[in-house]
This record gives C-alpha cells, structure tokens and sequence, in this order.
C-alpha cells in the first residue's frame, strides 16, 4: 500500500482545531474528480489514525443496473447517478450515532466498479469522520442538504491539467482503453468538474499540497 504524504501544517492545525470541539466532527473534502481527495483523505487518517475514519460519498453510486433502467449509465459519476438522498440520511445518521450503535456505510469498489453495501463499519468511538466526494457542496435537490451537515468542507485544489493526466491514467488503470479514457475524461469527468469548479466559493478553506 502506498504511504500518503505528509500533511501541510496549516491542514493539521485545522483539524486540531475541530477535534477540540466536544462531539463527532465531519469534515467534508470536495473537489473535481482527480483531483486528489482520496489522497488527502489517506494523508488525514494517518494523522488522526486513532480517533478518524473515512467514508466516502462514493459508495452512494447507483448500480450499474440501474443506471441502465434511468438511461444513465454513459453518464456515470455525474449528480443524478447517486442516491443523494442516502448520502444525506447516512451523515444525520453518523450525527446522531449512539455509544453503542455501529453504523455501517457503503463503499465504492472500483475495480468492479460497484459499490458494495455495509463495508465501512462506523464506530461510535470516531471523534473525526472524514467524507470526500465530488458534489458536496453542491446546492440542487438533496445535495443541498449536504454542507450544513459538515463541520467543515475543504475544497481540494489542483492544476487542471495535472489532475486530467491523473483521471485519464486511472481509467487506463481500471481496464479502458487509452483513447476511451480520454473520450469518458472529456465528454464526462470534465462537464462534471465545471460544475463542481462552480461551488468552490463556498468551501471553508482551500486546501493545495503546492502550500506543503
């Protein structure tokens, strides 16, 4: 497995900071895709290994079965290809979670491109919970529920052309052609990313590893 880098100071102090507070904290990271947010979230969960877990917004992909009932399917990854709805009741559910209660979350299995149900088991004795995804700040439907549920919401920021060789190279990973890649980065990943571009504005802090 892959060490994740070492967090900037500035990201540390405000974790720090949020962790002091009394009760559970959610912090959201936001950002388009490639950009790096599971990298971060890595980065953070060894910081705070002992009192953090991450659960991804990921999980709450709608199955490749019923994408293809919706007409959706060529459209994966963009808002109306997961249950918001869902992703909302998990993190009211992760606020009000008892001290004997465990509550089990969904994770997204890329290398079969599914998300699997009650992988992530959440233990009520996590003070930080750390969720990243794409939409979480974004203001239609249910997502809009979203960022009044977080402590905080951290938009990652990364060059954009860095962050499309990334994208393009991990569909390659995960089985596409190159030219497919690239044809699903442009014509899908990249509407995506405008939109979510659109909602950094209201992210709590703008987080870069060009400031490590």
């Amino acid at each position: 497995m892959t060490t994740p880098p070492t967090l900037p100071a500035d990201a540390r102090a405000r974790v720090r900071a949020l962790v002091k507070r009394s009760g559970r904290v959610l912090l959201g990271l936001v950002g388009p895709p490639g950009a790096g947010k599971s990298t971060l979230a890595a980065a953070l969960l060894a910081e705070f290994a002992p009192i953090a877990q991450v659960v991804p917004m990921d999980g709450f992909h709608l199955a490749d079965v019923e994408l293809e009932r919706l007409g959706r399917r060529g459209r994966k990854g963009a808002p109306d290809t997961f249950d918001a709805h869902g992703y909302v009741a998990l993190l009211r559910r992760l606020l009000a979670q008892g001290d004997d209660e465990i509550v089990y979350a969904p994770e997204f299995r890329r290398e079969i491109e599914e998300p699997v149900a009650g992988a992530i088991a959440v233990l009520p004795r996590t003070q930080l919970v750390i969720t990243e995804g794409n939409y979480l700040l974004l203001e239609d439907g249910a997502w809009a529920a979203v960022s009044g549920l977080l402590d905080e919401t951290w938009y990652v920021d990364i060059p954009d052309a860095l962050r499309v060789e990334r994208l393009t190279r991990r569909h390659v990973q995960f089985g596409r052609s190159a030219d497919d890649a690239a044809a699903w980065v442009a014509g899908t990943d990249e509407p995506n990313a405008r939109l979510i571009e659109a909602s950094r504005a209201r992210a709590s802090f703008v987080f870069s590893w060009d400031d490590a």
